[in-house]
Formats: C-alpha cells, structure tokens, sequence
C-alpha cells in the first residue's frame, strides 16, 4: 500500500524544526530528507528513522523494523509523532551523524566522429 501525500506532509510539518527538511516519493513509497541527507523512509504511512548512535541514545528502547522487505531495519516511530520537538530533535541528531552524500558523477560523453 503506497503512503497518502497527506500523512507525509504532516511528518515534514511535525520535523521542520530539524532543519531544512524535503521528500521525494520514489516507487510509491517517500525518502525523507534533512539538509541533503535521506533520514528517513515513509512505507505504508509508517515513518521509519535510519538508525545512529545518537538516535539510540535519544530513543531509548527503541522499536526495529525494515521499512520494506529486505531493507535494514530502522527505527520505527510510531508514538512520538504528534510531538514536534521530540520528533525535530529525533531527525536533527540523525542529520547530524549521517555522512554527506557523495557527490554524483557526471555521465561521461561519448566521443564519436560524424561521418
């Protein structure tokens, strides 16, 4: 079941505070992202947080589960979502530990002679 546009922009609503927040729906699912980073999935309006020492930490005993089958697991939100702070600070600390993306390589031209 893909997630519903509106759960996904309560979840970017509720972590606005996190940053510079964004989604990109990708095969009917939706990446979650803070300052260029994916720190999150949302898969059949569940959110699911990429999982970082600090987000342990923070969570405390945390809830494990892969967004979709053959995933890793991430940690599961479920009863902190209408807790904006809570919420903001979760995906800031994520942000935080999560490498830069890697910069995309540009597609090599194709030398050819015209004839």
């Amino acid at each position: 079941m893909a997630s519903d546009l509106e759960f996904v922009e309560f979840v970017i609503d509720q972590i606005g505070d996190a940053g510079v927040v964004s989604y990109r729906k990708m095969f009917g699912e939706y990446a979650i992202y803070c300052e260029g980073k994916v720190v999150a999935l949302i898969c059949d309006n569940q959110l699911f947080v990429k999982q970082t020492q600090a987000g342990r930490s923070f969570i405390g005993d945390a809830v494990e589960a892969p967004a979709y089958p053959g995933a890793k697991p991430s940690f599961l939100i479920e009863d902190h979502l209408d807790d904006k702070d809570w919420i903001s600070n979760l995906i800031r600390l994520t942000e935080e530990e999560l490498p830069a993306p890697k910069p995309k390589k540009k597609p090599k031209r194709k030398s050819g002679k015209k004839t």
